[in-house]
């Protein structure tokens, strides 16, 4: 695939997709004889599995880490699990923190609710009083 093609794909502009390979963020993609960048299925996994942890949060340059680990081989699996488990602890407590969160807004919407029901209440009975 081309870049425009990935570009689409993703919808992420081609600027970003060259930076991305530019810092490390995915593996080098092959390019062909006239120097344009050939995306491999391989290489469009790498993008989704990065939007994908970019988008939880996790930081560039963990994954970045991940990418470089990654790339060293079958030697750095543990090390590279050990970093996932650490970033998806991380995760589980900002999803508790996130579910507090709309526990809470729930909560503050049901009040607001009650609120406009009884004003409308009051309104009507004294419309039709």
């Amino acid at each position: 695939m081309k870049i425009s093609e990935v570009s689409e794909k993703f919808n992420i502009s081609s600027d970003t997709l060259r930076y991305y390979e530019k810092i490390g963020l995915i593996p080098p993609v092959n390019r062909n004889s006239s120097g344009i960048r050939e995306y491999t299925e391989e290489d469009c996994n790498w993008i989704e599995f990065i939007l994908c942890m970019k988008n939880a949060g996790l930081p560039i340059k963990t994954l970045i880490k991940y990418v470089q680990l990654f790339q060293q081989g079958d030697d750095t699996i543990e090390e590279r699990k050990e970093l996932l488990v650490k970033e998806r602890e991380i995760l589980n407590k900002k999803i508790q923190n996130m579910q507090k969160t709309l526990e809470r807004l729930d909560f503050k919407i049901a009040k607001y609710e009650e609120k406009i029901l009884k004003r409308e209440e009051t309104l009507r009975d004294m419309l039709f009083s």
